[in-house]
């Protein structure tokens, strides 16, 4: 396979969902694509698949209760046991009714932040890290689709042109 892509930007995101289905009925690579907003239905046009973040979390907030469990029990029962309010200060069980909104706290942080820190690693968006949007107007009002390029570069773009594209531009990855 080549390293070259050839962008092909759309003014509609109508026309770049019909254009991608098009594309990859025609057996073209999609490498990227690149709008200003999300586009309903455009996952399943490119075929992508579905995430496994909604897992993750899960077990992120599993891990929180069972650190608030742990967290709890050991400062309120074993390390410094206080008679707070005349509430019994010898079992977990009999506290469990005080414990109930730290225990719902830290399930819901340690899902949301280990969510969101799993989320930047897989997506690779690093701190201080440079955009790498093709064209500036993207994050405007224009849609970019790359395409790698494996063939006859003036079939492909009047293929792309055909599909309503606006503009060509042909680039290394």
């Amino acid at each position: 396979m080549s390293n070259k892509v050839i962008q092909a930007m759309y003014d509609d995101d109508d026309v770049l969902l019909e254009a991608v289905r098009q594309t990859r009925e025609a057996n073209h690579h999609i490498e990227e694509v690149y709008t200003p907003f999300p586009v309903h239905g455009l996952e399943k046009a490119m075929g992508l698949k579905g995430t496994r973040i909604a897992i993750t979390s899960f077990i992120y907030g599993v891990i929180g209760f069972v650190f608030a469990i742990w967290m709890l029990n050991y400062m309120m029962i074993v390390d410094w046991p206080q008679n707070i309010g005349g509430k019994p200060n010898f079992s977990f069980a009999e506290n469990m009714p005080a414990f109930v909104p730290i225990l719902f706290e830290l399930t819901v942080f340690f899902a949301a932040h280990l969510m969101v820190i799993t989320f930047y690693m897989r997506s690779k968006i690093w701190p201080f890290q440079t955009a790498s949007n093709p064209d500036p107007r993207t994050t405007d009002d224009k849609f970019v689709m790359e395409v790698s390029m494996d063939g006859n570069e003036d079939q492909l773009a009047d293929f792309l042109k055909q599909t309503g594209a606006i503009e060509l531009k042909v680039t290394e990855k």
